[in-house]
């Protein structure tokens, strides 16, 4: 810092002008500077965006096709629950069936054998 104390009236105003010029100077607007690439970073990051974009909707098509697949297999899984009681009950039947035939016939059996002892 310069001594004050030695200097003369005019020294001191010179200073000022000095200082309120570098702060003004601080102050006023620079030029601006046009980029080079300004176009060519647009188009970079509008491919950048795309690119996301894609991605983000590949990972939610490949999320929405991992829950429908959940879903079949459940279904399936379902279907083939059903299936397999029907076709128990189908076998129940089909066997009820069988004896309910097997008990006609020993009574037909039995019957024509009972004719056939009453001659």
């Amino acid at each position: 810092m310069r001594d004050l104390k030695g200097s003369s009236h005019t020294d001191r105003q010179a200073a000022a002008a000095e200082a309120k010029a570098a702060l003004l100077a601080k102050l006023k607007p620079k030029t601006a500077v046009t980029d080079p690439l300004f176009a060519e970073r647009a188009a970079m990051k509008a491919e950048e965006l795309r690119l996301v974009r894609e991605q983000r909707a590949q990972e939610k098509a490949d999320a929405k096709q991992v829950t429908a697949d959940k879903a079949a297999a459940v279904q399936a899984a379902i279907l083939a629950d059903e299936e397999a009681a029907l076709a128990d009950k189908r076998g129940a039947r089909k066997e009820r069936k069988q004896l309910s035939k097997e008990d006609a016939k020993a009574k037909r059996d039995a019957k024509y054998a009972a004719r056939q002892a009453r001659r």
